[in-house]
């Protein structure tokens, strides 16, 4: 699990989330047994679990949950053995309902599934350079029918002051932007995507998101979050919305309620990735620029392992170099030419690219 260290690095300069913290609820009868447990599990591993009975209780049957989904159940103290193929990464939260003389007493503890994934180090060439508006502080960059949309946050500009946020529509080849509309100044504007001819922009710390009309940029809805966050990166699978929060969370929302339907946590093998930013979701698969690096991480939607890594760090030294100029964040994908288009925050260039293994 130690062989990605110099790619983790190229992802987070790291903070490492040790694994292994298992949880047990205190039970005044039974508890989990965690002498069997490991310090993590990956999808290629069988959990043995099972209760432990200090006061020699007789056992009818034990009916053993992971994440509230009823496994299986087991006749007498018999442990459970639990592969966790095709599981979401993350703690798993494991309950043994045990029931013993007519009455019935619960257990529970977690584990932590990683990634058995060793992720790939991608390539890029350039393909073309396009002049980038400097006072676009970029938080969210897409195509659609052909049009890049840019939404942007009210970040400090080239002349010092803070901007104010955007949602625009750009000529990518010229930098010009032919159409825009402007948020409150108390508003921080953050990720976008399109989805069935509406743009949906995050707000940073204000706890809402917008609705627009994709073609008129006529507000039709303002949402709140489901619940306090940061609002960071949002991207679409072509049927609901997924967006990040400054964690290791991508939450996936339904564009209609805008209410939870599940999440999924992003781990380079063992290793929690935090601060996922910018997202785009390209053939089957979440490209997340990571905050405070210069690199993308690419991510399975099932499961939350990085499957591979594209090191950007060199693009930032071809554009001006100001005090004003920010992270690389903004990832478009164009699927006619299928080369990405990346810029970052008050960069004054755009890179088109062509990404190889």
């Amino acid at each position: 699990m130690k062989k990605l260290n110099f790619l983790s690095v190229i992802l987070l300069g790291i903070i490492l989330v040790r694994c292994g913290d298992t949880k047990n609820a205190e039970n005044s009868i039974f508890t989990i047994d965690q002498a069997t447990f490991k310090p993590y599990y990956t999808a290629k591993d069988i959990a043995k679990i099972g209760i432990l009975n200090p006061n020699s209780k007789t056992i009818d049957s034990i009916v053993y949950f992971i994440n509230d989904k009823k496994i299986e159940t087991k006749k007498g103290a018999e442990y459970l053995n639990h592969s966790f193929k095709d599981q979401k990464l993350g703690y798993q939260n494991i309950k043994a309902l045990v029931y013993f003389d007519g009455n019935f007493s619960a257990a529970t503890a977690r584990i932590e599934l990683v990634s058995d994934v060793q992720p790939k180090l991608l390539k890029y060439t350039i393909v073309n350079t396009f002049p980038h508006d400097t006072a676009a502080y970029t938080q969210g960059l897409e195509f659609y029918r052909d049009t890049l949309f840019e939404g942007t946050g009210n970040g400090q500009g080239v002349s010092g002051k803070r901007g104010i946020s955007s949602l625009r529509k750009t000529d990518y080849k010229t930098g010009k932007v032919y159409k825009k509309v402007e948020l409150a100044k108390q508003y921080f504007g953050e990720g976008i995507t399109i989805l069935n001819n509406k743009v949906y922009q995050l707000t940073w710390q204000n706890n809402e998101g917008y609705v627009y009309n994709a073609d008129t940029f006529k507000k039709e809805k303002t949402f709140p979050y489901f619940k306090k966050m940061d609002g960071w990166g949002l991207t679409s699978d072509g049927t609901n919305l997924y967006m990040t929060d400054s964690t290791e969370n991508i939450h996936i929302i339904d564009p209609n309620t805008f209410q939870p339907i599940s999440s999924i946590y992003v781990y380079s093998l063992d290793t929690k990735i935090k601060g996922v930013n910018e997202l785009e979701w390209v053939n089957g698969k979440i490209y997340g620029n990571v905050y405070l690096k210069d690199a993308i991480a690419v991510i399975n939607p099932k499961t939350g392992a990085v499957e591979a890594i594209l090191n950007l760090v060199e693009l930032k030294k071809k554009i001006t170099q100001r005090t004003d100029t920010d992270v690389l964040n903004g990832i478009a994908y164009n699927p006619k030419t299928k080369t990405f288009f990346v810029t970052g925050k008050n960069w004054d260039k755009m890179f088109e690219i062509k990404v190889s293994e």
